[in-house]
């Protein structure tokens, strides 16, 4: 190697740009393994935005598989200690964990604060300790679980290139009703598992065994209305932004289809999914009619 070249990888600014990249390809590396539909997502996007949301997906995967993969004792403590070095890092610009690293530069560059990430990990924190939710704390644990993160997406859709800047109230509105729409409509796939392996019940009242076809059916209609005020805000997002959220918009309403045409008695029976094949031909259909698009938001 030349020594004009040694020169260049010891500079501190190309350093840490290495190291950038390096926190990248984790984040993307955590996305690819655990999600297809947000993965089939995030590919439809434009280089720096995919990058951006990878790294949100990875911090709050991260900090799911703590209290619901690892589960000790003193995952408490384990989500405590994330929580404090993603804050951390936010404050300084870098951390030695590549995931939190990642999403802090992603948090500085377009502007997610504490507003969204502690309310998000006080969510997590109610995993390790409700085991069933009434009215009211089903909605504090959907805001900080799901909400949020849609208002981090959000921020990486309309501030990647410009920077930090304010979030236009209704458009924020249906970036928290989009994550509060996926959060519910797992919790109605997921709800066998939920109780038999978690321990845990969200929606009031509802169980495996108590859930009627009554009753799901209104689950179902309050998922609709909150996906429905989700879609009415696509043409505020810019293009690629609006044929990735649009894709896993019509992923997850095929998934709420088959939710709401499987009877109560078997949906915790049953692990829901739509096939990949699918999913493609779901982005596929998205993808053409933006692309002719004239005069279309890049």
């Amino acid at each position: 190697m030349s020594q004009a070249r040694r020169r260049v990888h010891l500079d501190n600014a190309t350093s840490l740009a290495l190291y950038d990249e390096a926190a990248r390809a984790a984040a993307a590396q955590v996305i690819a393994r655990y999600s297809t539909s947000f993965g089939l997502g995030t590919r439809l996007l434009a280089r720096a935005m995919r990058h951006h949301i990878e790294a949100v997906y990875a911090m709050v995967r991260v900090a799911d598989e703590i209290v619901d993969t690892y589960r000790g004792d003193d995952a408490g403590d384990l989500l405590d200690a994330f929580a404090d070095e993603v804050h951390a890092a936010m404050e300084r610009g870098f951390s030695a964990d590549l995931v939190a690293h990642a999403f802090a530069t992603t948090a500085r560059e377009v502007g997610i604060a504490r507003a969204q990430t502690e309310p998000f990990f006080a969510s997590m924190r109610m995993d390790l300790a409700t085991a069933e939710h009434d009215a009211e704390s089903l909605a504090t644990y959907i805001y900080g679980s799901a909400e949020v993160v849609g208002e981090m997406c959000l921020a990486v859709f309309v501030n990647t290139g410009h920077g930090p800047r304010p979030l236009e109230p209704r458009v924020s509105e249906g970036a928290r009703r989009l994550g509060a729409a996926y959060q519910k409509v797992n919790f109605l796939r997921d709800l066998g598992s939920d109780v038999e392996q978690l321990g845990r019940a969200y929606f009031p009242g509802v169980t495996a065994e108590s859930l009627t076809d009554a009753r799901l059916a209104e689950l179902v209609a309050d998922c609709r209305a909150d996906m429905d005020a989700a879609r009415a805000c696509l043409p505020d997002l810019p293009r690629r932004a609006r044929v990735a959220v649009a894709t896993t918009l019509d992923i997850y309403d095929r998934l709420l289809a088959q939710i709401a045409s499987t009877p109560a008695a078997e949906l915790a029976g049953r692990r829901i999914r739509v096939a990949n094949p699918v999913k493609l031909g779901l982005a596929a259909r998205n993808v053409v009619p933006f692309g002719s698009a004239a005069g279309a938001r890049a």
